[in-house]
């Protein structure tokens, strides 16, 4: 029997099966940054009974974006857009957690309000591109975080998992990956700083706590996840002891009692995929954490399956493949060919290469 499609507890949610969707920029919102009624068509295609979807990240500031086109839950006028989505997830027999967002340094004046620099824990360029509504951008040289501002910062997530759950979100995902602005914090390649932020990783950790413990406070443990990219190199990040810095990370979100840890394996590497990378991610963190493990990283249905009957994970993430194919799950399920993906459509515009790809006639 198919492991995937056995039910999972995480935390306050209950699962049909494993498949989950994992969290996918697709800059399609309307102005004001609010979710729109072709973003409610697409979640609502990639529901599946019982499964679980988390949501395109989602900036939880004006100055968290680094990418134009992102719906945001910084202003109350966002929410009844996200909860059409979240009632067409719910009338389908889906659940649906909101992924929170703030890019730190991966960001550029064009599209920082006010024309302001981007902000991160240290004065330190990352390489790579934003997207201003103009077209991309190149990441430009952030100022370092004044500690008044870092509160600040908490407040807003805690203030977006409660705008979350107003929309009906089942939950929030901190994402902590990625190089994004925790993963910023956490990582000592990318922090410098000499205050209670910096320097040892109870320190270099103490930002995403905070963050986490925000939301919690804000929707309760049961309902939060966190995102990590142990392996991950996007954005220019690096660490002298990854092993270490991770697995502190893990140990105390797993003190926290949070729903889910979510880990990115080394195969994906920003929007690039390792083919020969092994997923070790995972099974590093494993022995540490002891609640709910969701892997992602260029994941097909047999590595699924053969992740999961290790035991390193208990859910998998599968993020692409969701793109072109709506029907993923039914089509996992019984083995049915999948739709190749057009990466020239994954960003910003309209229906195509969004609600456009076909279901499978075989598909149930």
């Amino acid at each position: 029997m198919s492991k995937l499609f056995t039910p999972l507890r995480a935390g306050a949610l209950s699962l049909g099966h494993r498949v989950v969707m994992a969290p996918l920029t697709r800059m399609r919102s309307d102005s004001g940054d609010r979710p729109n009624a072709l973003m409610r068509e697409y979640y609502g295609q990639r529901t599946s009974e019982g499964g679980l979807i988390i949501s395109e990240a989602t900036p939880i500031s004006r100055q968290g974006y680094g990418y134009a086109g992102a719906p945001g839950i910084y202003d109350d006028a966002q929410i009844e857009g996200w909860r059409a989505i979240t009632d067409e997830v719910h009338a389908r027999g889906g659940q649906i957690i909101m992924q929170l967002w703030h890019v730190g340094r991966q960001s550029h004046p064009d599209i920082q309000p006010n024309g302001e620099e981007p902000v991160a824990p240290s004065a330190i360029q990352a390489d790579g591109y934003g997207y201003s509504v103009h077209g991309a951008v190149p990441f430009s040289m952030p100022r370092a975080l004044e500690r008044h501002e870092i509160r600040e910062i908490v407040a807003q997530f805690g203030a977006g998992a409660a705008r979350a759950r107003e929309a009906g979100f089942d939950g929030v995902e901190v994402h902590g990956a990625n190089g994004y602005l925790p993963d910023q914090f956490l990582q000592d390649g990318t922090n410098k700083r000499t205050d209670e932020y910096g320097g040892a990783i109870e320190n270099r950790a103490r930002f995403l706590l905070e963050v986490t413990h925000a939301a919690i406070d804000a929707v309760g443990a049961d309902r939060v996840g966190v995102r990590l990219s142990p392996s991950g190199t996007y954005g220019s990040m690096s660490d002298g002891d990854p092993e270490a810095t991770f697995g502190y990370a893990a140990a105390k979100l797993d003190e926290m009692g949070i729903a889910y840890l979510h880990v990115v394996e080394p195969r994906i590497r920003g929007t690039e995929l390792i083919a020969e990378a092994e997923p070790v991610a995972a099974k590093h963190l494993r022995p540490i954490f002891g609640g709910t493990l969701i892997a992602a990283g260029g994941f097909d249905g047999p590595s699924a399956e053969a992740i999961l009957e290790a035991g390193d994970a208990d859910a998998v993430a599968f993020g692409r493949a969701f793109i072109s194919n709506p029907d993923l799950a039914a089509r996992l399920r019984v083995g049915l060919p999948l739709t190749p993906y057009d990466r020239t459509t994954f960003y910003g515009g309209d229906a195509r290469g969004y609600t456009d790809y076909p279901f499978h006639s075989h598909a149930a």
